[in-house]
């Protein structure tokens, strides 16, 4: 509201109110664990996704060191952020940093077209 009034518009500031979507199995979960981990990649190579990402050993560096994800937490690196995530609540898909690395690995090797 300050920013429309202070700039005389009116609408939506940003793109569109959010979708909520019911996470009702497994495979879906476990996309969107892969989704919110590598959207970071997309700052690096904006079409990783397309044509695969050519160098997996930036990327993965990339991650390790952006602070704005919790990336970190499932690589077992102390951040401050930490206490933001509850693990607990979360399946226990990745009981070992090495499960979460070969995770991510998996879908750093997808192409888009992969089914």
């Amino acid at each position: 509201m300050y920013f429309n009034k202070k700039y005389n518009r009116s609408g939506r500031l940003f793109e569109g109110t959010f979708k909520a979507k019911h996470i009702d199995n497994d495979r879906y979960l476990k996309y969107l664990f892969a989704y919110i981990h590598l959207n970071p990649v997309k700052l690096i190579d904006k079409n990783w996704k397309e044509n695969v990402i050519a160098d997996k050993k930036a990327a993965k560096n990339y991650l390790k060191n952006y602070k704005y994800s919790s990336y970190m937490d499932y690589q077992n690196k102390q951040r401050t952020e930490k206490i933001i995530l509850n693990k607990k609540v979360f399946p226990d898909y990745f009981s070992t940093k090495t499960d979460f690395s070969d995770f991510i690995n998996d879908w750093l090797s997808l192409k888009a077209d992969t089914p």
